[in-house]
């Protein structure tokens, strides 16, 4: 996607990545509120699509998870409240982290998108077990639409654990680049 629409939009399609580049000065904080409600639009409609293809086989059940986000029972390997905060926080905070030095004007031109999904399949392959994975709550938003149920109680920490992990990564990067050589 980066390399699709990221000259259109900045391929932001994460409210987290949205507000830890606004945290690190890459985006204007005016701007946060109407991308985020697109954001989140935006993943209603694609858990929508993915909803009427998953409805077409025999047995499926939203209501069983719909790669929804969770703790406690709901977490794919029954991690507890904190570790998948912990595991939000952290893994966002290296994704923003990655984000703001791979399009950093000092970084190898042209291998963002690269590095940048790299990264975020290694966070995947690295949190589905614990979480489903969020990091974006905008996706957590969608599937837990059509999870329903106790899936919408536990939305508040895949909202509140990746946007700390943005700001948290945008500063940390902050600081690094600040303090390195030019």
């Amino acid at each position: 996607m980066a390399f699709s629409i990221g000259h259109i939009s900045g391929c932001l399609l994460n409210p987290a990545v949205s507000v830890g580049l606004a945290v690190g000065g890459r985006f204007p904080k005016s701007e946060l509120l109407p991308y985020i409600v697109a954001q989140v639009l935006g993943g209603i409609v694609a858990a929508a699509i993915l909803y009427v293809i998953a409805s077409g086989a025999a047995g499926f059940d939203a209501k069983a998870g719909f790669a929804s986000n969770g703790f406690g029972e709901l977490s794919p390997g029954n991690y507890s409240l904190v570790a998948v905060l912990i595991a939000e926080v952290v893994l966002t905070a290296f994704f923003l982290f990655v984000i703001m030095g791979a399009t950093d004007g000092r970084a190898p031109a042209g291998f963002a998108p690269l590095a940048i999904g790299l990264c975020l399949t290694l966070i995947h392959l690295i949190s589905i077990p614990v979480s489903n994975t969020s990091v974006n709550p905008a996706r957590s938003t969608a599937t837990a639409i059509f999870a329903g149920g106790v899936y919408i109680t536990q939305l508040w920490a895949f909202w509140l654990a990746p946007i700390l992990g943005g700001a948290l990564g945008a500063l940390a990067y902050r600081f690094v680049a600040s303090n390195s050589e030019s």
